[in-house]
C-alpha cells in the first residue's frame, strides 16, 4: 500500500514537473516552408486566393474525408473567411490582404493557436516559387503536444510541405489539362444583355470580368431582372501588342430593360451573327491558344472577321459550377464577314416596250424649288 502512495505522488511530481516545463517555454514560433509549383504564377496566385479551393489543397482537409468547412458568402481576396471542424480538431482563417499575383496575408486559429499567415508568390522561368510563413502563439495543449513530437516546427512544417505537395500535384493536373476543338461556322442567335464596358490590361481581366459579373448580378436580383443564359464577355478590340482590351463584360436577360442615363451598367442588344466557334475545355490561361487555334482556321479557310468586335467569349462552366479547372468550358466566337454578292445588271432587249426617259429631260421636269 506505502509503495502505491509513492507512485501515486512519484506520478503527481512528474506532472507538475512536466507543467511547470512546459509552462515556462517560450509559446512563439516561426515556421516557413517553400516549393516551386509547376504552374504560371497568376494561375497559382488565383487558385490559393479562393478559399473554396482550400479543402482541395490544405492537409487538414486533404487528409480528413469527415471535416465540415463554413465559408463566408464571399470567399475570393480580402475579407473572404471560413470556419472548419475536423477530426484534428477546429479553426478558422480570415484574409487581411492580398497583392495581386503577389501575396496573400492572413489571420489563422487552430486548436488554441493564433497566427499571421503570409503566402508569397515568385515567377521562376513559367513556374512559381510559394512561400508559405506562419509566426504565432501556442496554447498549453499545444505546448504540450510539441514536447512531445519534436516542437512546432516540425509539426506545422510537416502540414506546410505536405499542402504544398497536393497544391502542386493539384494544379499540375488541373492547370495542365486541357482540350481545344474549333467547331466550325456557327449562327448566333440574338441576345439581350446588361453590360459594363471599360479598357483593361489582358493579365487583369480574370480579376476585373468576376468584381463585375457579381455586380451586374446583383443588380439583376435587386430589380427582379430575369437572367438568361450564361456570363459573357464581348472583346471590342484586342492589342496584342500592348496587351490592352476594351471590352464589355455580359449578363444575358430574358427581356430588354430601359436604363436611366447615368448608370455604369448599359442594357443592350447584340444581333443575330454568324460566327466561328471555338470550345475550350480547360483553365482559363490556355485561352491565347484557343484563340490562335481559331485564328489558323479562319486563314485557311479564307474567312473574313467582321469590324464590329473583335470577338465573343461565353463561360459555359467555370468556377462557380466547379472547382476542378480542367473541366471548365469557355466558348470563343469570332463574327464572321458575311461576302456580298453583286448580281450584274440585265441588259434592256431592244424590242422593250418601257419608254426610255433621257437625262435632260429628267432635269427639266423637276420642279425649281427642289
Amino acid at each position: 500500500m506505502r509503495i502505491l502512495k509513492y507512485l501515486f505522488l512519484l506520478l503527481l511530481l512528474s506532472l507538475v514537473a512536466l507543467s511547470i516545463f512546459v509552462a515556462t517555454q517560450k509559446g512563439e514560433f516561426t515556421v516557413e516552408r517553400s516549393k516551386i509549383i509547376n504552374s504560371p504564377k497568376s494561375a497559382v496566385f488565383n487558385y490559393v486566393n479562393d478559399a473554396n479551393n482550400w479543402k482541395e489543397w490544405n492537409s487538414l482537409a486533404v487528409e480528413d474525408s469527415l471535416i465540415k468547412i463554413t465559408p463566408s458568402q464571399n470567399t475570393i481576396g480580402k475579407g473572404s473567411s471560413f470556419f472548419w471542424q475536423g477530426e484534428q480538431g477546429e479553426g478558422d482563417f480570415q484574409t487581411i490582404n492580398t497583392k495581386e499575383n503577389e501575396s496573400i496575408i492572413q489571420k489563422v486559429n487552430y486548436n488554441g493557436n493564433s497566427a499571421d499567415v503570409s503566402i508569397t508568390f515568385k515567377d521562376t522561368l513559367g513556374k512559381t516559387k510559394v512561400s508559405w510563413k506562419a509566426k504565432g502563439q501556442m496554447g498549453f495543449l499545444f505546448k504540450v503536444m510539441t514536447a512531445f513530437n519534436g516542437g512546432a516546427n516540425k509539426i506545422f512544417g510537416s502540414m506546410f510541405e505536405k499542402s504544398l505537395f497536393n497544391l502542386d500535384k493539384k494544379l499540375d493536373y488541373e492547370i495542365n489539362t486541357f482540350s481545344i476543338k474549333v467547331d466550325g461556322l456557327v449562327d448566333k442567335p440574338e441576345t439581350y444583355y446588361l453590360a459594363q464596358t471599360f479598357t483593361s490590361e489582358f493579365s487583369k481581366v480574370g480579376k476585373n470580368s468576376g468584381i463585375v459579373f457579381s455586380k451586374i448580378t446583383d443588380f439583376c436580383k435587386k430589380n427582379n431582372i430575369t437572367i438568361n443564359g450564361k456570363p459573357f464577355v464581348i472583346y471590342h478590340t484586342y492589342d496584342t501588342k500592348n496587351e490592352l482590351t476594351k471590352l464589355s463584360i455580359c449578363i444575358p436577360i430574358k427581356d430588354p430593360i430601359f436604363i436611366t442615363e447615368g448608370s455604369d451598367i448599359s442594357s443592350k442588344t447584340l444581333p443575330l451573327f454568324q460566327a466561328l466557334k471555338t470550345t475550350l475545355t480547360g483553365h482559363y490561361s490556355h485561352n491565347k491558344k484557343a484563340l490562335d487555334k481559331a485564328t489558323e482556321y479562319l486563314h485557311s479557310k479564307y474567312l473574313g472577321t467582321d469590324a464590329a468586335f473583335s470577338h465573343l467569349e461565353i463561360y459555359t462552366i467555370g468556377k462557380n459550377e466547379t472547382n476542378n479547372p480542367s473541366k471548365w468550358i469557355t466558348e470563343i466566337y469570332y463574327p464572321i464577314r458575311q461576302k456580298v454578292v453583286v448580281k450584274p445588271a440585265a441588259a434592256i432587249p431592244a424590242s422593250t416596250s418601257e419608254k426610255v426617259v433621257p437625262k435632260a429631260q429628267i432635269e427639266k421636269e423637276i420642279p425649281s424649288e427642289f
